[in-house]
């Protein structure tokens, strides 16, 4: 039976890899990507087929992907940090299905997820524990979701007092939107919540800051950058951001 791992390859470097991850592309006869992330996998995919694109060709990998697994190779379609997280995931699964309806593309190819560490969670590591609670992950990329909604979602999680991560907070056409953001959500929570800013996480680039809400430097964030903004309960004790989980310390 043909094969597709949808594998998500982590944040940055091979050691954020799980095993699973690495034993999925050892076995496949293509590896498919974004060519920004295949380089992080090039020592994996040594006498192998590469199909990767720029950005904005998910479509066009995933059909290459299913195409080459419905011909009988073994294919690992690669995302960065998690798969099911504004990864790949989703468009194999909903391709599949558009260009199989009748559901051959299950009988007839396996699929299996592969999951990788977030970056959500990697820049959470590098910041303390900033998601011990309730949290909400939104992207203000409004490439494929209306600005609208992306501000619905803000407004609403603010109000809820859920700890927000913000993916894709500023490109060079959305310059304003992180701005936006934080300006909604200061009208639920105090100007002094914790927020952790971190670009480029688990690469060589990395770069970590612990501010508040009223004191973010916009300039330093672009789209390889994870926003997490705490809670009302959200502190900053000795350089980490903590969200208590609501045990009672004794």
């Amino acid at each position: 039976m043909a094969k597709i791992f949808v594998v998500g390859i982590g944040p940055g470097g091979a050691e954020y890899m799980s095993l699973q991850a690495i034993e999925a592309l050892k076995k496949s006869d293509l590896i498919v990507g974004y060519s920004g992330y295949i380089k992080y996998i090039e020592h994996l995919a040594c006498g192998k087929e590469i199909f990767q694109t720029g950005m904005t060709g998910e479509i066009e990998r995933c059909k290459y992907a299913l195409q080459k697994a419905a011909e009988g190779k073994i294919v690992s379609v690669v995302s960065s940090g998690d798969a099911g997280l504004y990864g790949m995931a989703g468009l194999i699964f909903e391709l599949a299905y558009e260009l199989y309806p009748e559901n051959k593309a299950t009988t007839n190819t396996e699929i299996e997820i592969v999951p990788g560490i977030s970056a959500a969670f990697a820049a959470a590591s590098k910041l303390g524990a900033p998601l011990m609670h309730d949290t909400a992950f939104i992207s203000l990329s409004d490439r494929l979701t209306d600005y609208d909604i992306i501000k619905k979602r803000i407004r609403l999680a603010a109000e809820a007092d859920f700890v927000i991560a913000i993916y894709n907070p500023k490109s060079k056409t959305r310059i304003n939107y992180i701005e936006e953001a934080v300006g909604a959500i200061l009208q639920f929570r105090s100007s002094e919540t914790p927020v952790g800013i971190v670009k480029n996480v688990c690469r060589e680039e990395e770069k970590i800051i612990i501010t508040t809400l009223d004191k973010i430097d916009y300039g330093t964030i672009d789209m390889f950058t994870i926003i997490i903004i705490g809670n009302s309960a959200t502190y900053i004790k000795n350089g980490k951001i903590i969200t208590p989980r609501g045990y009672s310390i004794k």
